[in-house]
This record gives structure tokens, sequence and C-alpha cells, in this order.
């Protein structure tokens, strides 16, 4: 089996996980006497820290890998795969110091959480104008590390119905890969999902909980030879 298939098997396992746990996660109520909520609040923390943020799976990731190496993206190989990630993940905290964004460093990925509070107004799909410089500094390390395959994926609470939270996650991840786009962030890199409501990362019991949820992640993906 090739590195690349066994990265993609690897996703799916993953990404399984996450669904599980996700799954459980919709049937928690408000009611503190429900025996599943603490049950469930741990399978919560416990599929989101077990994996590495990616929605589109290893395939999509894959295909995207070896088409970039087709168009001249020079994949990356062995141990050069984590000194390229170390160096672009300095880079990115150095840049993102103070902005609200967190870095956060999973394996061979670099995954970015943009919180919905500082990104758009509430129920919007616009970007917030104050927080142009930010994605600025985000899109010039992407153009400066360019072996990289970057998922921008959308997030939200709860609050309303599935159909309608699964649109504006998607609007919202079209919004920063636009942006992104617009900043000489090749479009061939980039994955843009929308996850509406399934993969809390806190609780919608809570308006903290659903402040946490509604976001913008971007995992950053080293190309691999």
């Amino acid at each position: 089996m090739t590195k690349l298939a066994t990265t993609g098997l690897c996703a799916a396992l993953a990404g399984a996980m996450l669904l599980t746990s996700c799954a459980t996660y919709t049937g928690q109520t408000s009611d503190p006497n429900d025996p599943n909520r603490t049950r469930t609040g741990a399978l919560i923390g416990a599929g989101i820290g077990a994996v590495a943020g990616l929605l589109s799976g290893g395939d999509a990731v894959e295909r995207r890998q070896r088409a970039l190496v087709g168009a001249g993206i020079g994949g990356l190989a062995g141990a050069g795969i984590g000194a390229y990630q170390d160096r672009q993940e300095a880079a990115l905290r150095r840049e993102l110091a103070g902005s609200g964004v967190d870095v956060v460093r999973q394996g061979d990925n670099i995954v970015l959480n943009m919180p919905g509070n500082i990104t758009f107004a509430f129920d919007s799909a616009n970007l917030q104008p104050q927080f142009y410089p930010v994605l600025d500094n985000v899109a010039g390390t992407l153009n400066q590390y360019n072996q990289t395959v970057i998922e921008v994926a959308g997030h939200t609470d709860s609050v309303g119905t599935d159909a309608y939270n699964q649109a504006l996650s998607q609007r919202r991840a079209n919004a920063v890969a636009g942006y992104l786009g617009s900043r000489g962030v090749m479009q061939q890199r980039m994955i843009v999902v929308g996850a509406g409501e399934t993969r809390p990362i806190a609780s919608n019991d809570t308006e903290a909980g659903r402040a946490q949820n509604r976001r913008v992640e971007i995992t950053i993906v080293p190309v691999q030879s």
C-alpha cells in the first residue's frame, strides 16, 4: 500500500470515529437529569481529539495532492514533511498572535480555528472587515508554503433547522475560501465544505458552547510525493 493510500485509509477511519461521536451528540437534551448528558459530552471531546479535523476525507485530499503534483507543485517526502510544517506552523503562530485564531498542530496537519464572533456577524456569511488583515496574513503564509492542500470547513451551532445551518456553513466556508483566493491562494489547492451543526466541539446547551461551535476551520495538509 502506498503512503498516500495509507493516509487516505487513516483519514477515513478517523472520520468514521468522529461521525460516531457526533451521532451520539445529536440526541443530547438540555434536561439536567438526562443520564446521557455527561456521557455525550465525553464522547464529543474524545471524538474531536482523536481525529485530524478533515471533513472531505482522505480520498478527496489524495486526489487534490495528485493534481497539484501534476500541475508542478512538488510533493514532500519523509522527514521533510514534518520540517516543512514546523516552519509553516511557526510562521502562522507568529502572524496570528493576538488575532483570536487558534493554531493547532495535529500530526503533519495544521488546523486554524476561526471563531464565528470574529469572522462573521450573527446569521451572516459576510466577512467582517476587521478580519480582513487576519486573512491577509493567512493567505501570505499559505502562498509562501504552497506545497499543501487546504480544506476550508464551515460549522454552526444547533439553533435553526439542519438544512439552514448546512447552507449557512457552506456560505461561510465559501466566503473565507473566496477571500483567500482573491489574495492569491490557488483555488486548485482548496477544498471547501460545510458541516452545518454536525461537528460540535462543545455543548450546544449553553451560549458559550454554541459560540465555540460557530466557526470556520482551515486544515492545512502537506502534499506528499
